[in-house]
């Protein structure tokens, strides 16, 4: 199948569920076509988010041990098990593990897996078979939250419980971003925060204040898409504006040494460094910047809350044009005077 050949019933069908709480009933997916039409489309632009993440985290110079095992949970067609495992590469992990309510999902999953990546040892797991107390090195975990009732929110708390690495990747809209910063705060204590937070400390969006704001970012899907009538022709149909792509995530480590980079991008990165990635004065745009006639409004997260800061161009031009088409994390170091940025560099490309 290619993105001539989509069957649009299929994806009306699709995409009406994952607007509704029709979802709820029980699986989604009702045929292979169903899953090979979602991964192509959907299931791609997803995987453009967690392109984004995983490119942060390279940034970021942090990298998960070698040999370690993965757990995709919720899978779906398996999108975003196969983005970690090919960012890494197959050789540095042991196995990938696949999980959904679906056994056709499962199904679908592992065959793409195993086509990507002939080397590794790809499994599907019930989640009889995922509990006890057996450690799980990566949980990647993504687009879920709206869908979990409570037996399956306990499992998820129970599986991250025991992780060493959590990946999890989210829509980001206003309830599910808001639904995440609430599991951050459950977990922040018995985890070290990763990303997309520039510290350790509470999340200021809970503050009373802030309860209209959340915490959410953009992803570039790849430019050769909007020059591809096919892609085209599909954000048309399905309504969609291929250049927004919003996002929510975490990531979340059980404090450690610093982690050796392993992978094809090895060589472009450093260890990872706590400090570093959680110095003082370090901000992140929630996000992005708005643009008005000689200022610029941004929505900034640090270690002492949110609030909303001023940049005037005339104070440091170079800094107002770069925030006008602003790419990657929106990790900056800002010298401020109360909440007006006077200057400030971007911290991670």
């Amino acid at each position: 199948m290619n993105l001539e050949s989509l069957d649009w019933e299929v994806l009306d069908r699709l995409r009406e569920t994952f607007l509704t709480d029709a979802k709820s009933a029980g699986p989604y997916w009702h045929t292979m076509t169903d899953l090979e039409c979602y991964d192509l489309t959907f299931g791609e632009r997803i995987g453009w988010k967690w392109d984004a993440v995983l490119r942060e985290l390279r940034a970021r110079g942090w990298a998960p041990p070698a040999g370690a095992t993965v757990l995709d949970w919720g899978c779906g067609s398996g999108v975003p098990g196969r983005r970690v495992v090919d960012f890494f590469g197959a050789t540095n992990f042991s196995r990938l593990l696949l999980h959904d309510h679906s056994e056709l999902a499962m199904n679908y999953a592992a065959h793409r897996a195993e086509k990507y990546f002939p080397e590794l040892r790809v499994e599907c797991t019930s989640m009889r078979d995922l509990r006890g107390d057996s450690p799980i090195d990566v949980l990647v975990v993504s687009h879920v939250l709206n869908e979990l009732d409570d037996s399956a929110r306990a499992d998820l708390a129970s599986l991250i419980a025991r992780a060493t690495t959590v990946l999890w990747v989210e829509p980001g809209t206003y309830e599910v971003s808001r639904a995440l910063v609430g599991w951050r705060e459950k977990l922040h204590g018995d985890f070290r925060v990763i990303a997309p937070c520039t510290h350790q400390t509470a999340c200021g969006l809970l503050a009373p204040a802030n309860e209209r704001h959340w915490c959410h970012h953009f992803a570039a899907p790849p430019p050769e898409i909007f020059a591809n009538s096919d892609w085209v022709r599909f954000g048309q149909r399905a309504g969609i504006d291929l250049r927004s792509l919003p996002y929510s995530f975490l990531v979340l480590d059980q404090p450690s040494p610093s982690l050796r980079p392993t992978g094809r991008h090895a060589d472009e990165r450093r260890p990872y460094n706590e400090e570093q990635n959680s110095a003082p004065g370090l901000s992140r745009i929630l996000g992005e910047p708005r643009h008005y006639k000689g200022y610029a409004k941004i929505f900034n997260c640090d270690a002492a809350g949110v609030a909303e800061l001023t940049l005037q161009k005339r104070d440091a031009p170079e800094l107002f044009k770069d925030l006008k088409r602003p790419c990657g994390p929106l990790v900056y170091q800002w010298t401020r005077e109360k909440d007006r940025v006077v200057a400030g560099r971007k911290r991670l490309a």
